[in-house]
C-alpha cells in the first residue's frame, strides 16, 4: 500500500510543483525556452534599463541636451558591438557559461573566478534594484499614506519571484510574458507616435544640434565637449547591463542552442537599440525637461498624450505601470543567470558543490535561494533605496565585459591567420574591449566615493571566499588521489577474497553463483575509486568471510553539469555502468558473487531508498555499507563543503529498520 504524502509534501507540491520525471525523454524539449521566451526571461533586464539609462545620459549633458544625439548613437554602437561579441562567445562556448567560462578558458581560472564573482554580486544587485525600482514606480500611483508599506511590498515581490523560480524556468517566464508585452507594445507605440508626429521638427533638431555643438565648443573647448559627451555616455552605462545574460543562460534554451541564443541576442540588441535611440529622439523632438517628482519618461508620455483626453490619461497610466512592472520582471534575469553562474563555479569547485545540484523540479534550488536571500538582505540594508542601489549597480557587469572581451581578443590572436573570421572578430572584440574598459574606469571613478567602493569590497570578499573554498577542495582532491593508489595494488593481488568457496565444482573461469539467503553486503559507491575500494576491503577486513554476495549501488547525480541534454545523460549512465562493472569483475575474479545496480537522479538519498525494497526482497540478509571521509580537523567549514550523503542515507534506512554501517576513511 503506497504511503500517503505528508503535509509538507502536499504544501511543496502545491506551491513549488510536483517532481519532474527524469526518465521522460522529452523533458529537455519541454523545459527549454524558444528565442521569444528567452527574450522575455533574459532580455527584460536590458530592456528595463531604458526606464532610466537614456534619461541619465540625457540629464548628464545639462544645458547641452542636443548632444544627446551623439550619446545615443554611441550607445547603439556599443549595444551592437557587445551583442555581436557575445554571439561569438555563444558559438565558441555552446554549452553556456558566458563571461565566467570565457575568462576561465581563454585567460586563466583565477580571472574566470573574478569574472564569476562579479556576475554573482551583480545579479544579486539586479534583483534588488529591479524590485525596489518597481516598488518605487508602483507606489508613486498610490496614496502617500501607503508609502510606509513600500519596503514590505518589495520584500514580498522578491519572495514571490523566489517561489516562481523554484517551480521552474519555463513556468516563471511564462507568467511574466503579458507584463513584458504590454511594456514593449506601449513603448513602441509611444516612440513611433512621438517621433512620427513631430517629423516636421527634425530639421530644427538637426540645426539645434549643430548650434549646440558650436556653443559647447566655444564654452568648453573641443576636449571639454568630448569629455562631456563621454561622461554622459558613461552615466547611461546601465543601459548595457543584461546583454551578457543569454550566454550565461544558454543551457535553458531550446535546441539548437547556438541558433536560439544568437536569435535571442538579435531580439535584445534590436529592441534595446530602438528603445534607447527612440526615447532620446523623442526627448529632443518634444523638448522634454526635468520635472521634480517625475521620471523623464513620464514627462515624455504625458507630453505626447496631452491632448488625448481620458484615453491619454489611460495610455500614460498603462505605460508607466508597465515600466514599473518590467522593472520587477527584470529581476528574473538575476534568478535565471545568477544560480547558473554559481552552478558553473561550483562544478569547478570555487563554491560548495551543492550549488550545482538540482531540485526535483530540475532547477538549481540552492542557487535560487542564495540569490533571493542575498537580494532580501540587500533590500533590508539599503531600505530599498533606489538611489543607493544604482550607485552600487553596473560596476561589476563591466568587469565581466572587459574580461570577456580580453579573452576573445586573446583567442583571435592565437588563431591561424588564415581563419576567415579572425580579422572581423579581432576588430569587433578589440573595439568592445576599448569601449567596455573606458566605461568601467569612468563609472568606477564617478561612483567610487558615492558607494561604488562597497561593490568592489563585497566582490573582493566573495572572491577571497571562493579562493579559500577552492584551496580546500584542491587539498581534499590530493588526499583522494592518494587513496586511489590502493587500486592498482588491490587489482594486482589475485588472491581469493575471504569467504570465497573453493572446490565447489566450478570450472576455471566460471563465475561464482548467487546464494540469495547468504549474507549480502550492499556497498554504496560513487565511482570506481580509492574510497570505494577502501570501503570494500575494509568490509572484508572487519567481517572476514561473512559475506558471500556483494551488491554495488551507484546513483548518478544529475547536476547542472549533466542536465544539458540527452547526450550528457546517456554519458552519465554509461560511465556509471562502466564503474560498477569494474567492481563486479574485481569481486567475481576473486571467488565471490557480485552485481551492480545503478540509477540516476537529483537526490541520492531518495534514489537509494527507492532501490532498497527490491534489494531486500532479493537478498533478505543484506547489510548496507557506505564509506565516509574523515578529515583530521572537522570544522563547520568542512561540513559545509561536503554533503555527507552517507549519513542522510543511514538515517533513512534506519527508519526502514535496516542495518547501515559507515566505514570511516581517514584522509
Amino acid at each position: 500500500m503506497p504511503q500517503k504524502p505528508s503535509l509538507g509534501r502536499k504544501a511543496k507540491d502545491l506551491f513549488i510543483g510536483k517532481s519532474l520525471n527524469l526518465g521522460d525523454t522529452s523533458i529537455f524539449h519541454n523545459l527549454s525556452l524558444v528565442a521569444f521566451f528567452a527574450w522575455v526571461g533574459l532580455g527584460s533586464d536590458g530592456l528595463s534599463s531604458s526606464c532610466y539609462g537614456p534619461a541619465e545620459a540625457y540629464l548628464a549633458l545639462g544645458e547641452h541636451t542636443f548632444l544627446a544625439i551623439f550619446v545615443g548613437l554611441a550607445a547603439v554602437l556599443t549595444i551592437f558591438v557587445i551583442s555581436a561579441s557575445y554571439s561569438q562567445i555563444i558559438e565558441l562556448f555552446p554549452s553556456g557559461g558566458g563571461g565566467y567560462v570565457v575568462a576561465s578558458k581563454l585567460l586563466n581560472p583565477s580571472l574566470g573566478m573574478i569574472s564569476g564573482c562579479a556576475l554573482i554580486v551583480d545579479y544579486a544587485l539586479t534583483i534588488t534594484l529591479s524590485v525596489a525600482s518597481g516598488a518605487d514606480a508602483l507606489f508613486s500611483f498610490l496614496p502617500p499614506a501607503w508609502e510606509a508599506h513600500k519596503l514590505a511590498a518589495a520584500i514580498l515581490g522578491v519572495l514571490l519571484l523566489i517561489v516562481l523560480n523554484l517551480r521552474g524556468v519555463k513556468e516563471s517566464v511564462t507568467v511574466l510574458v503579458p507584463i513584458f508585452m504590454v511594456f514593449v507594445l506601449s513603448h513602441a507605440f509611444a516612440i513611433v507616435y512621438g517621433i512620427g508626429s513631430h517629423l516636421t521638427n527634425l530639421p530644427a533638431v538637426i540645426a539645434r544640434t549643430s548650434a549646440d555643438v558650436s556653443a559647447a565648443h566655444s564654452q568648453l573647448g573641443l576636449a571639454g565637449m568630448v569629455l562631456l559627451v563621454l561622461r554622459a555616455y558613461s552615466m547611461g552605462a546601465g543601459t548595457f547591463t543584461g546583454i551578457e545574460a543569454v550566454s550565461n543562460g544558454l543551457a535553458v534554451l531550446r535546441e539548437p542552442k547556438v541558433q536560439t541564443g544568437k536569435r535571442t541576442m538579435t531580439y535584445m540588441a534590436v529592441s534595446l537599440s530602438v528603445t534607447v535611440m527612440g526615447l532620446i529622439l523623442a526627448f529632443l523632438l518634444h523638448g522634454v525637461t526635468e520635472t521634480h517628482g517625475k521620471t523623464l519618461n513620464a514627462v515624455l508620455f504625458e507630453t505626447i498624450a496631452r491632448n488625448w483626453g481620458t484615453p491619454g490619461h489611460v495610455f500614460v497610466l498603462v505605460t508607466l505601470v508597465s515600466e514599473a512592472a518590467i522593472l520587477i520582471v527584470a529581476a528574473q534575469t538575476g534568478f535565471l543567470d545568477g544560480p547558473r553562474v554559481l552552478a558553473n563555479m561550483a562544478l569547478d569547485r570555487w563554491f560548495p558543490t551543492r550549488f550545482a545540484m538540482l531540485s526535483d523540479r530540475l532547477v538549481t534550488q540552492k542557487g535560487i535561494l542564495l540569490m533571493g536571500g542575498a537580494a532580501l538582505v540587500l533590500m533590508v540594508i539599503t531600505q530599498g533605496s533606489v538611489e543607493l542601489l544604482i550607485v552600487l549597480y553596473s560596476i561589476n557587469v563591466f568587469i565581466t565585459f572587459v574580461l570577456s572581451q580580453l579573452g576573445m581578443v586573446r583567442h583571435w590572436l592565437g588563431t591561424d591567420k588564415a581563419e576567415p573570421h579572425r580579422k572581423k572578430g579581432l576588430a569587433l572584440n578589440g573595439l568592445g574591449l576599448l569601449l567596455c574598459s573606458f566605461i568601467l574606469v569612468t563609472v568606477t571613478a564617478i561612483k567610487f566615493h558615492d558607494g561604488g567602493w562597497a561593490t568592489l569590497l563585497v566582490t573582493g570578499a566573495v572572491a577571497a571566499l571562493a579562493l579559500s573554498i577552492r584551496r580546500h577542495y584542491d587539498k581534499a582532491w590530493l588526499m583522494l588521489k592518494k587513496l586511489d593508489d590502493l587500486i592498482p595494488l588491490a587489482e594486482a593481488d589475485s588472491t581469493p577474497l575471504p569467504g570465497a568457496v573453493r572446490g565447489d565444482g566450478r570450472q576455471d573461469g566460471e563465475e561464482p553463483g548467487c546464494d540469495p539467503n547468504a549474507k549480502t553486503a550492499v556497498v554504496l559507491v560513487n565511482g570506481y575509486n580509492g574510497l570505494g575500494m577502501h570501503t570494500l576491503l575494509g568490509i572484508q577486513r572487519l567481517f572476514t568471510g561473512e559475506f558471500k554476495n556483494f551488491v554495488f549501488v551507484q546513483v548518478g547525480m544529475v547536476d547542472a553539469g549533466v542536465f544539458k541534454g540527452v547526450e550528457e545523460m546517456e554519458g552519465l549512465k554509461t560511465h556509471i555502468r562502466h564503474d560498477l562493472d569494474r567492481y563486479v569483475d574485481f569481486v567475481r575474479a576473486r571467488g565471490l558473487y557480485a552485481e551492480g545496480i545503478s540509477s540516476v537522479g537529483v537526490d541520492v538519498v531518495e534514489e537509494v531508498v527507492r532501490l532498497t525494497p527490491e534489494i531486500r526482497r532479493r537478498f533478505p540478509k543484506a547489510i548496507f555499507f557506505g564509506g565516509q571521509l574523515v578529515f583530521a580537523s572537522d570544522t563547520f567549514f568542512t561540513r559545509l563543503l561536503h554533503n555527507h550523503i552517507v549519513f542522510a542515507v543511514q538515517r533513512q534506512l534506519y527508519r526502514e529498520g535496516l542495518a547501515f554501517v559507515i566505514m570511516p576513511i581517514r584522509v
